[in-house]
């Protein structure tokens, strides 16, 4: 049962709601993500039928790999905008920026290790990529059309916007 007269959380303690944090943003940024993983591991079950039929076990690889750059790809971006969602402005875009700079290293450097190899399929990976991340930017345009944020949040104090009905501290109308 609950306690209606329950203290609420301390703060610092990790159910408390953050500074800034809005659930509704957050909700938009979970279901951005949950959408990803479910279009990559169709991709991954596609792909590999698909690139087995195309071009047998180097087509199951190349779908393999190339699912698993599109997650690293599209899957930390939501995810960091997600963590950092009620972060000042500035700091989630130094994180989103440097999350950005990440993969793309890593990215550069997986697919600079493969070059050399044959035991995948260049054009089954270069397809279940190409699908993989035009669908998370599809589902993540979704997540956000869809998503409902309000412009305000009903309770939060925010700046006083004099009007012509407010009165200054002399009882004189200030609009």
């Amino acid at each position: 049962m609950t306690d209606p007269t329950a203290t609420p959380s301390a703060p610092g303690a990790p159910d408390a709601p953050r500074a800034g944090d809005v659930p509704e943003v957050s909700a938009v940024f979970r279901r951005a993500l949950r959408d990803m993983v479910v279009l990559v591991a169709a991709c991954v079950v596609v792909g590999a039928g698909v690139g087995y039929l195309v071009a047998g076990m180097p087509g199951v690889w190349g779908a393999l790999i190339g699912a698993g750059i599109a997650l690293v790809f599209s899957g930390t971006t939501t995810l960091s905008m997600l963590t950092t969602s009620a972060a000042a402005p500035g700091r989630m875009m130094a994180v989103i920026m440097g999350t950005w700079l990440g993969k793309l290293a890593v990215v550069i450097v997986v697919l600079a290790i493969l070059r050399g190899m044959d035991f995948y399929d260049r054009y089954v990976l270069a397809a279940v990529v190409a699908v993989a991340v035009i669908g998370s930017a599809l589902l993540d345009y979704r997540a956000v059309a869809q998503g409902r944020v309000p412009y305000v949040t009903p309770g939060e104090p925010g700046p006083k916007v004099p009007n012509g009905d407010d009165s200054d501290e002399t009882g004189r109308s200030v609009g």
